[in-house]
């Protein structure tokens, strides 16, 4: 089966590498042009490196394989009005919008709540939570001047459905996604746009295959590796691997893109090698 998001458009962000540029390029191959951003910049505090503007260009060399358009931006989804310029130039030179992939997120963790700092909580919220609200809010307008419907896809967490200790901030932000996902559900049926939610485990991306996590999961190891990481991982899944890859839930993305979701809203799929089992 090809060609299932035919002729679409799709706005996805934190697009310069990961899961992010997994859904670009997936979505491109089945057929939608891409407005792909990025912060593209250090978050302090954030203990991994995140995408450059040469990854996100590398993203939209990607997509153009595919013989699909791509609009780039530098942006960070804590900018409300610079998100909304990104969308508005994308749709000023594809002439629509159809889906949503509010996918941009950062994981720092390793601390109580009780001790937690005012500025780590605040960044978790605003990336994780209130950037995935701005993403929405931007896009939702376009979506409806089209009057075709579409989709919006959050992406949350295995931690959205399921708590863990020492990552509470996290925690929080990605149930707070949920509560955004059920009601923009309700709100936005009138108008055919569905909502939903993606709840990956682990992943096989900087973000989780980085040094601070591999000494957070090892604190027994002077300088533990992913070799090291993996076991403890995977005893947080049903299925037996330590991790997912992107393009696992890109795929996921992309069904819940296509029509053949096209009754499926207000849902939350995992997408967990069965870690909510445990």
């Amino acid at each position: 089966m090809t060609g299932r998001v035919e002729g679409k458009v799709a706005f996805i962000t934190g697009a310069g590498r990961g899961q992010g540029r997994a859904h670009a390029v997936r979505l491109a191959s089945e057929g939608a042009d891409i407005i792909a951003v990025d912060v593209c910049e250090p978050i302090e505090g954030v203990p991994f490196d995140l995408a450059s503007e040469e990854d996100l260009a590398e993203t939209a060399d990607l997509v153009k394989a595919h013989d699909r358009r791509v609009v780039t931006a530098k942006v960070d989804v804590r900018d409300l009005d610079g998100l909304g310029k990104a969308v508005q130039t994308g749709v000023e030179q594809f002439g629509r919008l159809d889906i949503v992939a509010a996918n941009a997120g950062i994981a720092t963790g390793g601390t109580s709540l009780e001790d937690m700092d005012v500025t780590t909580w605040q960044d978790m919220i605003d990336v994780n939570m209130t950037g995935v609200w701005h993403t929405a809010k931007v896009a939702i307008p376009h979506i409806v001047a089209g009057g075709r419907g579409g989709s919006i896809v959050l992406t949350s967490s295995v931690g959205g459905i399921k708590s863990y200790p020492f990552c509470g901030h996290y925690v929080t932000a990605k149930h707070g996604v949920v509560g955004i996902m059920k009601t923009l559900a309700i709100e936005l049926a009138q108008h055919k746009i569905r909502v939903n939610s993606v709840h990956p485990t682990q992943v096989n991306t900087a973000m989780i295959m980085n040094e601070a996590t591999y000494g957070m999961f090892r604190p027994d190891l002077e300088n533990p590796g992913p070799d090291d990481f993996a076991p403890i991982s995977q005893m947080m899944n049903t299925l037996p691997v330590p991790w997912v890859e992107p393009e696992d839930i890109s795929n996921a993305v992309l069904f819940l893109a296509s029509e053949e979701s096209r009754y499926i809203t207000g849902v939350q799929l995992p997408v967990d090698a069965g870690a909510c089992l445990k």
